[in-house]
């Protein structure tokens, strides 16, 4: 007897080589045959990639992301620490002064982790990762142009390759191209509703500089020193100092309007001494700096309610920064890119690619994780003058005052970090700060005094002075 055709599995493009777009390659892998669009040359290992304006600044993975990390590509962070990346405890190998200026006591009970290495390594292990897989196809230098279908359903993109136009047809496009999306100007080419986006925009500016790692900090686990800003005190200024590999120190800055760093290496560690708390500046006077200051403006928080639309084309999913980018000083932009995948994969777990209404719901299991962090980038945010078009709402200035309680008695007991922790790390949602881990201790006590100076230790403190 002949043999039986075989059923042709799916086909899913991606548009964007971004962490966004790699995770959520390796999430379709499992069902449908993935191809990678990506505009640009992508490199061939830990080097700068051009679409990534944050890329040499600070970047940290909370243990909400490292745990997302291991669920979508098991083993992934093992292969980037043993890169040179490390898993920092929080809060025992982190010195970390708060919003509202109160230091947290390092406590060591808590079962968070941070994944702390440079961008570039990051996003070198996990490209070879998910392009080693057979099912995953990546085009470069192929820039999307627009979509192909009508507003009942997507079909596939057009795209220019090479000064030629042509049309790549796909089961399921997912717009994965970072802050800069087109997709909604594409979605009303199709006749579909205008997207609501919201910005809250604290005129954030960063600065970054590569040093050595002072002293004898190269040879130990020296902790990350963060200092953040108050927004309660104009212009807001922070600051934090990330060992990472190849014994280098990334020190990033950060300042609100009227108060911006800049890309004047002579002003640097002189800025760093101006955040509230001169510690930062103290650590890196001496230190050798390795190349100049990259400064970027690009810091909004910008969401898209694609969700909330009343009609959605089947075939299209955007996922991402091109739904929301957030502050980066909160580092949740890499984590919720993982979470986002594993919500595209468990919807597709239970519903075929191809099935109608499919889309919708992959959208709006999207938006799940994206929701959680934007609550958390927006709540300190929008307390900064000018960042957004309205105030803040009386429920938000009441949950901003309830948890700068909570981050106050996090900071002095350790049930209740471990509590803040969840929430903070995207490990849990928000009701978590109302649990008795929090509240009683909260309203109770016995209560630690907080700490009045940055908890690093004497030996510390001499492992980082010049030799």
């Amino acid at each position: 007897m002949p043999d039986r055709p075989t059923a042709r599995r799916p086909r899913a493009l991606v548009v964007g080589g971004s962490v966004s777009g790699l995770f959520a390659a390796a999430a379709l892998a499992e069902f449908a045959d993935v191809t990678v669009v990506e505009r640009d040359a992508l490199p061939e290992g830990p080097e700068p990639r051009r679409g990534v304006p944050q890329a040499r600044h600070a970047h940290l993975v909370w243990s909400g992301g490292v745990r997302a990390f291991d669920e979508l590509l098991p083993g992934l962070v093992e292969e980037i620490v043993a890169r040179g990346a490390r898993l920092v405890h929080v809060m025992g190998d982190m010195v970390s002064r708060a919003p509202n200026e109160i230091w947290f006591r390092r406590f060591t009970a808590t079962r968070h982790r941070i994944l702390v290495c440079s961008r570039d390594l990051l996003d070198s292990v996990i490209r070879a990762r998910v392009l080693a897989d057979d099912r995953v196809t990546l085009r470069q230098n192929t820039t999307a142009q627009a979509l192909v279908g009508d507003a009942s359903r997507i079909t596939g993109v057009r795209v220019r390759t090479g000064g030629e136009d042509l049309t790549l047809s796909a089961d399921l496009v997912v717009d994965a191209s970072g802050r800069g999306s087109r997709a909604p100007r594409w979605l009303a080419d199709l006749g579909l509703p205008q997207v609501t986006e919201r910005e809250v925009n604290a005129g954030v500016g960063y600065a970054t500089r590569l040093f050595r790692a002072p002293g004898a900090t190269a040879d130990t686990a020296f902790p990350i020193v963060n200092v953040q800003a108050n927004p309660a005190n104009t212009p807001g200024r922070g600051g934090i100092i990330l060992p990472v590999e190849g014994g280098r120190w990334i020190v990033t800055l950060s300042g609100t309007r009227g108060g911006e760093p800049t890309a004047d290496a002579d002003a640097f560690a002189d800025f760093a001494l101006t955040l509230g708390d001169p510690v930062i500046g103290e650590l890196i006077k001496d230190a050798e700096p390795l190349g100049g200051v990259a400064t970027t403006r690009s810091t909004s928080n910008r969401r898209r309610y694609y969700e909330k639309l009343p009609h959605w084309p089947g075939g299209f999913t955007v996922l991402g920064d091109a739904v929301a980018g957030y502050n980066p000083v909160y580092g949740h932009g890499l984590t919720v890119a993982a979470q986002s995948a594993l919500a595209l994969r468990a919807v597709l777990r239970s519903a075929s690619l191809t099935a109608p209404g499919t889309a919708r719901r992959l959208q709006r299991a999207a938006a799940r994780p994206v929701a959680a962090a934007w609550d958390l980038a927006v709540g300190q945010d929008a307390f900064y003058p000018g960042a957004a078009d309205t105030p803040p709402t009386a429920l938000e200035r009441f949950l901003a005052r309830f948890v700068d309680r909570a981050v106050a008695t996090g900071a002095r007991n350790p049930r209740a970090l471990g509590a803040l922790l969840d929430v903070m790390s995207l490990q849990k949602p928000a009701i978590r700060l109302f649990s008795p881990d929090m509240l009683i201790p909260m309203l109770l006590g016995p209560k630690k005094p907080h700490v009045q100076s940055p908890p690093l230790t004497e030996a510390e403190r001499k492992t980082a002075a010049p030799y």
